[in-house]
């Protein structure tokens, strides 16, 4: 059976927002420090121009990361706050592990060409990991919020056993956080992750509204090996006030992988 860990809380953070400022070059930087560079540019999609964000990481940096945002449909960009602060986790010499991290809107956000679909933003996220592959020539940690959450395991862990076969070569573990199994009008199921082997860290709120506690349990209980379901006490699907321990307990798990 799938094992339910609570995530220790720690110091609190963070309002109910959904977005952080375009500007994300600014705040606290320790002494002797130097912050990683933000880079923009536009990726090739399947529908057209991609819009993207580059944090660069460390010029050894083993990995290099993908961070995916939540639904177009509900204002979810890549400047979300949630897809912000996993976003650091996986940059910020604070982290301790200063990977490169690529974030893009989605088709039919912000500058991105194309439409909203809802099945076909899965060509989408593998149009960013060739990119991170051919930039960086390094294997991928694959994470998301939400929507992005269940588009990059889509994405990373379905399709054809030769092509899933040749992403698992690259990407070498998935985070899903605030991943979702239900709505007002609509379930959602994950038969992809009955066969994918790659590393999975399942991150929610115990009282996420999108993602009941025993249904999430459904859903990584029928995930093969290796996987984690860690929910944290009190925490909603934004992680509202929690984004702090959210962060926290994505490092822990990372430094475990990598």
């Amino acid at each position: 059976m799938a094992t339910i860990a609570f995530a220790q809380p720690g110091m609190t953070s963070g309002t109910r927002s959904s977005e952080v400022p375009i500007s994300e070059t600014s705040g606290a930087q320790s002494p002797g420090v130097r912050n990683p560079q933000v880079r923009s540019m536009d990726l090739d999609g399947p529908a057209g121009r991609l819009e993207a964000l580059l944090n660069e990481g460390a010029p050894d940096a083993p990995f290099a990361a993908l961070v995916c945002h939540p639904h177009p449909r509900f204002g979810g960009t890549m400047h979300n706050k949630v897809v912000y602060h996993l976003m650091k986790v996986l940059n910020d010499p604070s982290f301790g592990l200063c990977l490169p991290v690529l974030r893009f809107n989605f088709r039919g956000v912000g500058l991105s060409h194309g439409t909203h679909d809802g099945k076909a933003e899965t060509g989408d996220v593998l149009a960013a990991l060739d990119w991170l592959e051919n930039e960086y020539n390094l294997p991928i940690v694959a994470a998301g919020f939400s929507f992005g959450a269940a588009t990059v395991l889509r994405a990373c862990c379905g399709g054809s056993s030769t092509s899933k076969c040749a992403r698992e070569s690259k990407v070498r573990a998935v985070a899903a956080l605030g991943l979702p199994t239900q709505t007002d009008h609509h379930e959602y199921h994950y038969p992809c992750l009955n066969d994918c082997t790659l590393p999975k860290l399942f991150l929610s709120g115990d009282h996420d509204q999108f993602a009941p506690a025993t249904q999430l349990a459904q859903v990584v209980e029928s995930a093969a090996e290796p996987k984690r379901l860690l929910l944290l006490p009190g925490a909603d699907h934004f992680f509202t006030s929690q984004l702090d321990p959210m962060q926290q307990a994505l490092a822990g798990w990372l430094k475990e992988q990598l």
